[in-house]
């Protein structure tokens, strides 16, 4: 009897360990002047994304700026407060789990990255106006019981340089907030942000580059991940960590693989077939991974009848063929 009782806990467990983990299939839900009502949540819907980034907004006035100002009236309703809470909720209702994702917007629209105090006193006041945002965010993460909180995006040399604020300030997080953390390190950062082993989620914004093609093939992308994902791997493996893609995306033009990262107003060719095939390759190539947790698509508007379209050559997929891309894998990846 024993022999058969052990003989089930282990084919249990077999079957346990066999079954997929759910992926994070999410959209990066941007922040607008005025509340959301169903009718902006019903297209999140249709594509089948089951997590959503929210995103209020704290701002410093330049790189060498220590003052992080949020939750003005200043400022857009959903970059508040009161708007990521009510976006969050919203959201909630139609069954969507949420990431809260607060960032900071240079003015300008300086590389956060670069963010680089000039002395000490300086220093200490970032880091203080800093802690109070993000602590600020984390109270409601908690409050509306979201399922992943990032708490900060792109912020190198400040981890770099301020690296003891950081363990100080996760160990802060965790007292009011108990869900999961995570961090948004750029494509080029990831591996030297140093407190991956206090966090649930290795994020990465992967806005990697792939290929030099003005009109690149799914092969030519496929390769040229190949680097990228060994590593990220690799980063997975020693951290016992998975690796989620706090942001990832692609722009509706010729050379979209070549800077992912490009945010300029630049007038380059519209290529809508090059962004789809893009998030295929991702799907196909990141989602089959056991230490991929999955990841949220750059980005997303609420109104969504007007926004992308095949005349825009920008991130959104809305309204392109990419749309249909998402909207198909995500029906599947459920």
């Amino acid at each position: 009897m024993k022999r058969l009782g052990l003989l089930f806990l282990g084919l249990l467990q077999l079957t346990c360990s066999s079954q997929p983990v759910d992926k994070i299939n999410g959209i990066s839900f941007v922040g607008s002047r005025e509340e959301v009502n169903q009718e902006h949540i019903d297209p999140v819907i249709a594509i089948h994304a089951n997590y959503a980034a929210v995103m209020p907004f704290g701002f410093i006035r330049s790189l060498d700026n220590p003052n992080v100002i949020f939750d003005t009236d200043r400022q857009w309703y959903g970059e508040t407060r009161a708007g990521a809470k009510q976006y969050i909720q919203l959201l909630q209702k139609n069954g969507i789990k949420i990431m809260l994702k607060p960032q900071i917007w240079v003015w300008r629209g300086e590389f956060t990255g670069d963010i680089l105090m000039k002395n000490e006193k300086d220093w200490q006041t970032l880091e203080q106006t800093y802690k109070d945002f993000i602590l600020t965010y984390a109270k409601l993460a908690q409050e509306t019981k979201t399922a992943v909180y990032c708490i900060g995006t792109e912020l190198d040399e400040f981890i770099k340089n301020r690296p003891g604020f950081w363990s100080t300030l996760i160990t802060e997080i965790r007292k009011v907030y108990k869900g999961k953390l995570t961090y948004a390190a750029n494509w080029d950062e990831y591996k030297r942000t140093p407190f991956w082993n206090d966090l649930d989620y290795i994020g990465v914004d992967a806005y990697f580059p792939l290929s030099e093609a003005r009109n690149p093939t799914p092969e030519q992308m496929r390769e040229g991940w190949q680097k990228w994902k060994s590593a990220m791997q690799e980063m997975s493996d020693h951290y016992q960590t998975p690796i989620l893609f706090t942001e990832f995306g692609y722009r509706s033009m010729d050379y979209t693989a070549k800077k992912p990262w490009l945010v300029d107003q630049n007038q380059m060719q519209v290529n809508l077939d090059a962004q789809a095939k893009a998030l295929q390759v991702v799907f196909d190539d990141f989602w089959k991974e056991e230490w991929f947790a999955g990841g949220f698509v750059w980005k997303w508007f609420i109104h969504h009848k007007r926004s992308g379209g095949s005349g825009d050559n920008r991130f959104t997929p809305q309204n392109k063929p990419a749309e249909r891309v998402i909207k198909e894998f995500y029906k599947t990846a459920m």
